[in-house]
């Protein structure tokens, strides 16, 4: 089965590896059968499949069912320097192995990030049932086979440079579940369930891009074959953000115009702005709480030790310093109902430094959304909560603030959060309009129709053959 594997780290010269990976490979395609879409297994889906780095091959379309699907293993190309360029190892060359006194950390790491890849997955499982489009139900699966094809990256890493520890961690990625009571995944924005396609759109919008900071950050790393996996990741995973975003977007626009003729949104099965901007809060909170502690002894750590650095530490002018030692982060912190500031070192603060860069670049969508509402001539606007906001890991984690960050009062804060966050009754009113839209071309009431097709096809293309 291994030559099925499409992959540029020569696997046929390592025997012992590639026994590993086929052990591991039927309890992958069980897994995927188990908590892969549900009811679409055997129908031909037109994706796009990495064959290798070149411009044709990462990129080759076809039908194909889902678990016969070509996941692959691939560095990205060579980086620019070969020597460390940040923390305390700086001139030092990159590492091929695993060096002893950091292999914790680096399976930490790498576990963590390959813990997401399946949660999504099964996060995302039921959502083909009520796709708004034959369009956006290939985009789904197309985000599903490449955050698997993401799993196999990471479990590559832990067969290849981890041993017995590595394949057991392997095992069970495999063996958690999204929401699962006892077994849950790693990460709580991972547990979260997506019952709707506003969820997908806003999970694909603020979460999948949580995933390219915490990529580009390790993209940074000293471990060379953990940085370049990563690399060719961001490939795939700027297509999930656009999948998001652009949604998003769709659904302002279907709600704008509704809006400007003098409907109600309700009265026809979409989707109120204020029940958005609720998802919105809900969503990218969860994210926040991705980045970790903005205060915080581990990322002092994967920095000082070169694990892991900041948002394009080599390139961006911003880090003249890439030893940070002397450095100061200024952070606001919530005490007694009052925003106070107080510095913290720099190597302690990389991992607020990395949400201050998220934060920047989710704007940019905002701004792409309330453009669709200024030129429908709306009043409204879309706005991204503070980091202050509706956490639960970190400097403000439980603090009582509105969206924008101030602090209230906790009764205040618990009778208004109905007002904030969705309720109940808001996601079944979002589940009541999912209507499933199967037809070649056609779109469901509550979005606008995509702006193009995908892989050079008209938005008319059957994207999908169903058995």
């Amino acid at each position: 089965m291994l030559d099925t594997i499409p992959n540029n780290v020569n696997l046929e010269e390592d025997p012992k590896l590639q026994r590993a990976l086929l052990r591991w490979q039927p309890d992958f395609l069980s897994w995927w059968r188990e908590m892969g879409p549900e009811g679409f297994q055997e129908d031909r889906v037109f994706l796009r499949t990495a064959v290798g780095l070149g411009a044709g091959d990462w990129a080759v379309y076809d039908y194909v069912k889902m678990p016969d699907y070509r996941w692959g293993i691939f560095l990205g190309h060579p980086r620019k320097k070969d020597t460390i360029y940040f923390g305390d190892h700086i001139g030092e060359k990159l590492w091929e192995q695993v060096p002893g006194e950091h292999r914790k950390e680096l399976r930490r790491l790498i576990v963590t990030q390959g813990d997401t890849e399946p949660a999504s997955v099964e996060q995302q499982r039921l959502l083909g049932k009520s796709a708004p489009s034959l369009l956006d139900l290939r985009n789904l699966f197309q985000v599903n086979v490449e955050e698997a094809r993401h799993l196999w990256a990471m479990v590559y890493l832990l067969h290849r440079h981890f041993g017995k520890d590595g394949r057991d961690e392997a095992e069970e990625m495999l063996a958690r579940r999204s929401g699962h009571p006892d077994h849950p995944r790693i990460l709580q924005a991972f547990n979260k369930p997506q019952t709707d396609w506003l969820a997908f759109y806003c999970f694909t919008m603020f979460t999948d891009r949580d995933g390219k900071y915490q990529l580009c950050s390790l993209s940074e790393s000293a471990f060379d074959p953990l940085a370049r996996t990563t690399q060719f990741m961001l490939m795939e995973e700027a297509f999930h953000m656009s999948v998001g975003e652009t949604g998003l977007q769709r659904v302002v626009r279907r709600t704008s115009e509704l809006m400007r003729e003098g409907k109600d949104p309700r009265s026809v099965g979409a989707i109120p702005l204020e029940i958005v901007q609720k998802y919105i809060n809900e969503w990218a909170t969860a994210s926040y709480d991705l980045f970790g502690g903005e205060d915080s002894s581990n990322a002092a750590t994967y920095f000082a030790s070169g694990l892991k650095g900041r948002y394009n530490e080599i390139d961006d002018k911003r880090f003249g310093d890439h030893v940070a030692l002397d450095a100061a982060y200024d952070l606001a912190l919530v005490e007694s109902g009052q925003v106070k500031h107080k510095e913290i070192p720099l190597r302690r603060a990389m991992n607020a430094v990395l949400l201050d860069d998220y934060v920047e670049d989710c704007q940019r969508g905002l701004a792409r959304w309330n453009k669709v509402l200024e030129e429908a001539g709306l009043p409204e606007r879309l706005t991204l909560p503070s980091t202050r906001f509706n956490r639960h890991v970190g400097a403000y984690a439980e603090a009582p603030t509105d969206p924008q960050g101030n602090p209230v009062d906790p009764a205040e804060h618990a009778r208004k959060l109905k007002d904030w966050l969705p309720t109940a009754a808001d996601k079944e009113y979002v589940r009541s309009c999912m209507i499933p839209v199967y037809e070649p071309g056609k779109v469901a009431g509550w979005v606008a129709p995509p702006t193009r097709g995908f892989g050079g096809k008209p938005l008319e293309f059957e994207y999908v053959l169903f058995h």
